[in-house]
């Protein structure tokens, strides 16, 4: 019998996290948040219910406290089921990472509780029979690492403040590994979730780096086999804190919310890793557009970097593959949890959380999978201009007189332009309440003659293709468009498009667009991918709609 990819462990090898035969992995997966620790943004709660133990308070206070025990044990049911599991992997996720509230597995005198292992046991089977790895996440350690509420803390990093705490986090990990040490469905450990925010990120480093360095020995007491992954202060950006490696078998993990996805805003990870020979991982990033998506997760792959994205599910979203409907009702939950509004009666309250975990279920999600594409760079799919690739001159681009923008890609010879158009596909937003906000401009690339870019893009299928150049003036002669070395013939289609047909035997699997100004300069809006049916999809002036929040 052929041997799964899941019977070896996970390690770290020569600067790459590497499978059982030594061979490099590009880490995909997405991140279940929200079901082992609830955050109020994800509920539409904020800013007045934040952190779980908040959530939880407000449920006890709307139906009492037996009602409340039974609503959790639904939504704990429901928020993952192994349908959730086998979609992810169908989408060629290969891991998942599990945000865990350490007093969901854990009591305050260090014994294990077995509902919520039995939770982390059931989705470990599911990943298991799908061969997707699990990555175990401490997202709220006993006393709080952050400083904020999103780990279920008093919004101060008490982990660093009193010992107890530490004591405590060292005997959840060590009794932790010691279940989960020959499991080779578990990717690895993730052993601190953002600690220290940037508000406290100077105050606590020290204790940070003693609290890593104790928590590493006690899991190699009784785990030598998995991987350790150690997240820097500052909401896990700030790596100043790394200058030794503490673990041969280890990586460094950063996360990226709402900057330029371009090469500077990763250099110093790259930098970092480099120097100390370590793997690097992105282990979140998203609650953006399909533009940002798109870009930001090209330039993680281009450079090796493995990734998560975060998250897979939440209520009424446009920014999640998974969009939980809102139960009838959910506005009078949200205003009497925010201070606007008397509560609603038990019974009311009750009807509307009931309705609430019958949605939470997959069949019952809205899905968009223009998000899941989006990651992937996977037809069908429209790319913005900016997101060509991040491989340099030679490979991802050819300019002789690029004029880089100084706020995007400075990086690249390529020249960036504002576009000057109102649109909602900017390439990034900057967050407002759990939701980012629409830019006010495009931008673009403009190519000189015999300049050219490339783009990767997934095919799901074999098959034919179209791809649609999206060009504005001063582009009047037809791009060149390349798929894998070999030229397509281009039709214009008027209002500034050029389409291009594949190969009937074109084969599923990754390509490259090479878009080439060939016979005057290219002022390149976006690429639009599609797979051909038995009627061509239709020909719109901007094609950028799927995958914009609202």
């Amino acid at each position: 019998m052929a041997r799964s990819k899941l019977d070896g462990f996970v390690t770290a090898h020569g600067g790459a996290i590497v499978d059982t035969d030594g061979r490099p992995i590009q880490l995909r997966g997405v991140g279940l948040g929200n079901w082992l620790l609830p955050e109020g943004y994800m509920w539409r709660l904020s800013p007045g219910r934040e952190s779980p133990r908040q959530i939880e308070a407000l449920i006890t206070e709307l139906v009492g406290q037996d009602r409340s025990d039974q609503f959790w044990r639904s939504f704990r049911d429901r928020y993952v089921t192994e349908a959730d599991i086998a979609q992810i992997a169908a989408e060629g996720f290969n891991h998942v990472r599990l945000p865990i509230n350490w007093r969901y597995l854990m009591n305050p005198d260090a014994s294990l509780r077995s509902d919520g292992l039995a939770l982390v046991d059931r989705l470990i089977e599911w990943c298991s029979d799908h061969a997707v790895w699990v990555l175990l996440d401490l997202h709220a350690a006993p006393g709080g690492q952050t400083g904020t509420n999103i780990d279920d803390s008093n919004g101060r990093p008490e982990l660093f403040m009193d010992r107890s705490n530490r004591d405590l986090t060292i005997a959840f990990w060590q009794a932790i590994a010691a279940r989960y040490a020959h499991d080779t469905t578990v990717l690895g450990y993730d052993l601190l979730n953002e600690p220290l925010s940037r508000s406290w990120q100077h105050q606590y480093p020290n204790e940070l780096v003693d609290l890593y360095l104790r928590i590493t020995a006690a899991i190699r007491e009784v785990d030598r086999n998995h991987l350790i992954m150690y997240e820097g202060t500052g909401w896990a950006t700030n790596w100043d804190i790394f200058t030794e490696v503490w673990d041969s078998n280890s990586a460094l993990q950063f996360h990226r919310y709402w900057l330029p996805p371009d090469l500077r805003s990763i250099q110093t990870y790259i930098d970092i890793g480099a120097r100390l020979g370590l793997p690097i991982y992105m282990g979140e990033a998203g609650e953006n557009n399909t533009d940002w998506l798109a870009t930001a997760f090209q330039l993680f792959e281009d450079h090796d970097i493995g990734w998560n994205f975060w998250p897979w599910k939440k209520l009424d979203t446009r920014t999640s593959p998974c969009s939980i409907k809102p139960p009838t009702g959910w506005s009078d939950i949200a205003a009497y949890g925010n201070g606007n509004a008397p509560p609603p009666s038990p019974d009311h309250a009750w009807h509307i959380l009931s309705e609430l975990t019958d949605n939470l279920t997959f069949d019952r999600c809205r899905y968009h999978p223009d998000i899941i594409n989006a990651l992937f760079r996977r037809a069908p799919i429209a790319l913005p201009s900016t997101g060509f690739g991040f491989r340099g001159p030679g490979i991802s681009y050819s300019t002789r007189s690029g004029s880089p923008l100084p706020g995007f890609r400075p990086d690249d010879q390529v020249t960036i332009l504002h576009s000057g158009q109102t649109t909602d596909n900017a390439p990034f937003f900057e967050h407002n309440d759990g939701r980012p906000r629409r830019a006010n401009e495009r931008l673009t690339v403009l190519l000189q003659p015999q300049e050219w870019i490339t783009y990767s893009v997934e095919m799901p299928q074999p098959g034919s293709f179209t791809i649609t150049a999206v060009t504005v003036p001063p582009t009047t002669a037809p791009p060149g468009i390349t798929l894998d070395h070999t030229p397509l013939a281009v039709d214009h289609l008027g209002s500034g498009q050029w389409r291009a047909l594949t190969p009937p035997d074109t084969p599923a699997g990754s390509h490259t667009l090479r878009i080439e100004a060939a016979a005057g300069a290219l002022h390149l809006d976006r690429l639009d991918v599609q797979a051909i049916s038995k009627e061509l999809p239709p020909i719109h002036s901007d094609p950028a709609g799927a995958g914009t929040p609202t």
